[in-house]
């Protein structure tokens, strides 16, 4: 496992990584780290890997875009020293494309969009012993849907900047397509876009595919 003692992974996005973590920083005891994928991230570490201690940091903030994002980056992760960051953002900068069309201001285009995630990687790669880039999804299988369609532009942006970089890329999109292909979408998020438990299991176990973990390893 590519996590080694006493690192600290810092998660980093909207609502899908917030899931009621405490505000503006939620880790430790209790549910300060919230109900998401990083929850179940942190469950599975402790529970495969007991002798491995790493400090799990959840940064989300639900209604955030790209660039309420950055505007708090430097606070809610540069200063936290983290040894992993990892950035899941741009699910409100396309929403807020459709259920918002009237306030354009309130939208960011894929070319800000690109930018601001550049900026974020930029600001930590040469600190930290790596970076994931998580993409943002819509719950839909059809590509020809216009806010999927959408939203494949930001995956392709993520996926573009983590090779650029050398970040590790997670395709959350590539994943809820593969799965709603088999159960329908309201099974896993009645809105498409927030996941039941079911949904952060699969979205943890998918980030978890990247860390060399191992189901069966535990030293009890």
């Amino acid at each position: 496992m590519i996590f080694q003692d006493m690192d600290r992974i810092v998660f980093v996005g909207d609502s899908v990584t917030d899931m009621e973590s405490t505000q503006p920083v939620g880790e430790g005891l209790f549910e300060n780290v919230g109900r998401s994928y990083v929850r179940v991230v942190e469950n599975l570490l402790s529970a495969c890997y007991p002798e491995v201690h790493v400090r799990v940091t959840n940064s989300g903030t639900s209604g955030n875009t790209s660039r309420d994002l950055l505007a708090r980056f430097q606070r809610d992760v540069v200063d936290l020293n983290p040894d992993w960051v990892s950035i899941c953002i741009g699910i409100n900068d396309v929403w807020r494309q459709f259920d918002s069309p009237a306030i354009p201001d309130a939208q960011v285009c894929p070319e800000e969009y690109e930018q601001n995630v550049e900026t974020m990687i930029l600001a930590v790669k040469d600190r930290v012993k790596g970076v994931f880039v998580l993409s943002p999804y819509y719950m839909e299988p059809n590509r020809q849907d216009p806010m999927r369609a959408r939203m494949d532009e930001y995956v392709a942006i993520c996926k573009r900047l983590a090779e650029k970089y050398g970040c590790i890329f997670v395709d959350f999109q590539k994943l809820y397509e593969e799965y709603c292909g088999i159960r329908h979408s309201s099974y896993v998020a009645w809105d498409r876009v927030h996941p039941t438990q079911i949904g952060a299991t699969l979205m943890a176990r998918e980030f978890l595919k990247h860390c060399g973990f191992d189901y069966n390893h535990n030293v009890l």
